[in-house]
């Protein structure tokens, strides 16, 4: 899940009575933030040249990302959506007409950043008008028996809503799943029987492209209105999980050596510079001084590979030096940590720090039958993930440990962006597959056009 995507943003991310915004500063704020003084200029070429293509990879795209960041860190979360797109946009099949994709949005600075703030303005109105209609009647889920029909006619409106917005375009349907289980969590439904219920209810029927007739319409508000009960909205009495156990459960379930790792381990030498062109795009674009605290650090990261350091705690604190800037390395955390906007729990106990260093330490091949390099390098970066160590930027420790236990074996990859604008689950041992996956992969490529010719 991308953490700029907003298809899984749930009502209380969003809800604008939990976050204020001002409408009238949204211009100043959007051209205050550090990527508005580095708007990439679009060149004057054909859409379809293979100049446009490079600079939309290269250029643009890393400049929406982090414009997206440096909003969310101002704004929040919730404003995330402002490139959701109507149609095979940006996301695709959201309400958001005034921006389109990185290479048909941005233009001129000016230009680009006037759609900013239209998009970003008009995702808030959406939201405010969805909160509007969900209050539209005063419904209790306790009294459901008596207001089925005010239920239906409830959904049945927002349906109706949504295709006007989207325009029932590529994957509008997904917003109109999205916006039904907003609905029934305004209504306080429990989150683990909204779902279903929306699932149920339309049934796969909604289609990019087509719109739904009405009797289509009516059937699913019918089928969402009657599948409610009274007791829907009782939440289970048990305390939060530990995510941080979850996933120590986890780590030792993941089939880790039907990870793919190209033909043969050993170095992979990469075409360019993947992590540090990253930095130089994103971090740099969101805020200069990261960046450079950024490079500083994968500089060491580099050299302490190089000398075969090893992997530790110890070793990740005076990388996160220079990344935050502090006086001296920061602390392993005291108290437990949150993250995904709180829906993930990392607990933490007296041996919390000695496992992660025990974890840390099956990243390196040194003796025995050591997993593939994408295995040990991908769970390595989870470890750091998931335990959490620090009180501010652990995604990028786990970054930097990915580079280092590549790096250590004299291996790279060009692009990075996946373990960068992704998140991943503890409790969900196919995200650990599917990152190992991805990252064999590329190591392979790697390994293929550095190889001699003939080899």
């Amino acid at each position: 899940m991308s953490e700029l995507a907003p298809y899984a943003l749930d009502w209380d991310e969003v809800d604008p009575a939990l976050h204020p915004f001002d409408s009238s500063s949204v211009e100043q704020v959007v051209r205050a933030l550090g990527p508005a003084g580095r708007v990439p200029v679009r060149p004057r070429v054909p859409f379809a040249d293979a100049v446009m293509t490079a600079w939309t990879r290269q250029e643009a795209q890393p400049w929406a990302d982090a414009m997206s960041r440096a909003l969310v860190l101002h704004y929040g979360r919730w404003v995330v959506g402002w490139r959701w797109s109507n149609d095979e946009g940006d996301v695709g099949g959201g309400p958001v007409s005034h921006w389109c994709c990185p290479r048909d949005s941005v233009s001129t600075p000016d230009e680009t950043l006037d759609r900013v703030v239209s998009a970003v303005t008009e995702w808030r109105d959406w939201l405010e008008s969805l909160a509007g209609r969900f209050e539209a009647y005063p419904l209790v889920l306790a009294d459901i028996e008596d207001q089925r029909i005010l239920w239906e006619c409830a959904v049945r409106n927002l349906i109706i809503q949504v295709t006007d917005r989207t325009g029932c375009g590529s994957g509008w349907q997904g917003h109109c799943h999205q916006v039904l289980t907003w609905f029934l969590r305004h209504w306080r439904v429990a989150p683990d029987v909204t779902r279903e219920l929306v699932d149920e209810a339309i049934g796969g029927r909604f289609r990019s492209w087509t719109g739904p007739d009405r009797a289509l319409v009516t059937d699913v508000a019918e089928r969402l209105s009657l599948s409610l009960r009274s007791d829907d909205g009782a939440w289970p009495a048990t305390p939060p999980p530990d995510h941080l156990r979850q996933w120590l459960t986890v780590r030792d379930t993941v089939p880790w050596p039907a990870a793919p790792d190209g033909p043969v381990d050993g170095p992979a030498a990469s075409s360019g510079d993947g992590a540090a062109e990253d930095i130089r795009t994103f971090d740099a674009a969101v805020d200069p001084a990261r960046a450079d605290g950024m490079l500083a650090a994968l500089d060491m990261v580099r050299a302490d590979a190089a000398r075969c350091a090893t992997l530790d705690f110890e070793l990740l604190r005076t990388w996160q030096q220079r990344v935050l800037a502090t006086p001296g390395p920061p602390p392993f955390r005291t108290l437990p940590a949150f993250a995904k906007e709180g829906r993930e729990r990392y607990g933490i106990d007296t041996g919390t720090r000695n496992r992660l260093d025990a974890c840390l330490a099956e990243g390196t091949a040194d003796g025995g039958r050591p997993l593939p390099l994408a295995a040990r390098a991908a769970r390595a970066f989870l470890d750091v993930c998931f335990f959490h160590p620090f009180d501010d930027g652990n995604a990028r420790a786990a970054f930097l440990t990915l580079v280092f236990v590549l790096a250590r074996e004299g291996a790279a990859v060009e692009s990075v962006r996946l373990f960068r604008s992704f998140t991943f689950r503890a409790d969900d041992p196919q995200d650990a597959l599917y990152l190992a996956g991805v990252l064999g992969r590329q190591l392979s490529a790697s390994r293929c056009a550095s190889a001699p010719a003939g080899a």
